[in-house]
């Protein structure tokens, strides 16, 4: 139950900001919104300002409102938020108030803000994460120079003794056979003295040791090794607020060039590319137990989560895919284009269509979801 909350807030913020990016740059250029809310209706109470008192009249329910002024509204799904902007959907084209009516930049720029939020606000998180502290990679030149040193696994291969070990990325190894490592070489160098015998690791997770044991394998394929792990020394590394900031905004840019490189090649894949590359995806299902996983690991992991969901949103949405933001942006180009307008019938159709396909992978994503992270199997557990 946590876990769900945890995954609703993160959730929340992230499309909250998203919407707030929309709102913001529209009210900017003088267009109207109708309704900002924070969660998704039916609307619970809203408040709106009353020209003749200069107050906020308060709103109690969906009832229609007619105000030249925006509706800030509570709603009853505590999911993210909405903003409702005049003219959006169409109508209103000769009103100047009105999305409709802007010229084509204006329009892109209400579009593309909730994008821009969401790169700022991974901006900002792992600038946080910075101040606060994380585990990175160290050199062996550079042992001894930070606190908290530790083994850490980077990857566990599938289908291995270490995934049947059920051991997880980010998990620090502390002792085999009763053995301390604290360095890579020492630990790899007791793994391959015990291939074929069954090994005891002591395990530190989150905040708990646990204790796993497994049976390193005596043939296996050169990448894998033989437990399916790879492994690497960190450290806890901070810096002071404002090189935070600064190295903040270096791994934005760097996690998100990661990130469209590896679309990239993953579309180029599916049109017949060279180079294959796996489809990972995963759905609220699976996001919610990697949420899991990152309250367990600590808040600095919980952040960094979140900050990695902002920008996998933000490209997400920014993709020409109908019924997104860049699908929107791409029918304004054309427009540019062409020198008209696309029809809104047309248009409206398109996204319609775009939204109920996105609706389809999502619901193919969350069955793979369930059969990947084996949650029918755990549900059962409860009432046996």
């Amino acid at each position: 139950m946590l876990t769900i909350l945890i995954f609703a807030v993160i959730l929340g913020i992230l499309v909250f900001v998203h919407e707030f990016g929309h709102f913001i740059v529209a009210r900017r250029n003088g267009i109207k919104a109708d309704e900002f809310g924070f969660g998704f209706p039916p609307r619970l109470v809203g408040a709106v300002k009353n020209d003749k008192t200069g107050k906020y009249d308060i709103v109690w329910g969906d009832r229609e409102v007619e105000s030249p002024h925006t509706i800030y509204s509570l709603n009853w799904v505590p999911l993210g938020g909405f903003v409702k902007i005049k003219g959006e959907e169409g109508g209103y084209t000769h009103e100047t108030d009105s999305f409709a009516n802007q010229s084509a930049w204006v329009r892109i720029k209400v579009l593309a803000a909730g994008v821009v939020m969401n790169f700022l606000l991974a901006w900002v998180l792992i600038s946080l994460v910075y101040i606060f502290g994380l585990p990175q990679p160290i050199s062996p030149e550079e042992r001894g120079v930070y606190p908290d040193e530790k083994v850490q696994i980077l990857e566990v291969k599938p289908g291995t003794p270490a995934a049947d070990m059920k051991l997880r990325p980010l998990d620090e190894i502390i002792a085999i056979d009763g053995m301390r490592v604290s360095t890579t070489e020492a630990t790899t160098e007791a793994i391959a003295a015990r291939k074929g015998q069954e090994v005891s690791f002591v395990v530190r997770r989150g905040d708990s040791e646990m204790l796993f044991r497994g049976t390193p394998r005596t043939e296996y394929p050169k990448t894998e090794g033989a437990l399916g792990i790879s492994l690497a020394e960190t450290a806890l590394i901070t810096y002071p607020w404002y090189e935070a900031i600064v190295e903040g905004a270096k791994t934005t840019v760097t996690v998100s060039g990661t990130i469209l490189v590896y679309l990239g090649k993953m579309i180029a894949s599916v049109f017949g590319g060279a180079e294959k590359v796996a489809l990972d995806v995963t759905g609220p299902v699976g996001i919610v137990y990697l949420t899991k996983q990152m309250t367990e690991m600590g808040f600095s992991y919980l952040l960094w989560f979140a900050a990695l969901l902002s920008i996998n949103l933000g490209i997400f949405n920014i993709l020409p895919i109908p019924a997104l933001d860049g699908g929107r942006i791409f029918f304004i180009l054309i427009e540019k284009i062409k020198g008209s307008p696309v029809s809104h019938f047309v248009e409206n159709r398109i996204h319609q269509v775009g939204f109920m396909l996105l609706l389809f992978l999502m619901l193919l994503v969350t069955i793979r979801d369930f059969s990947q992270f084996q949650i029918l199997d755990k549900l059962k557990g409860f009432f046996v």
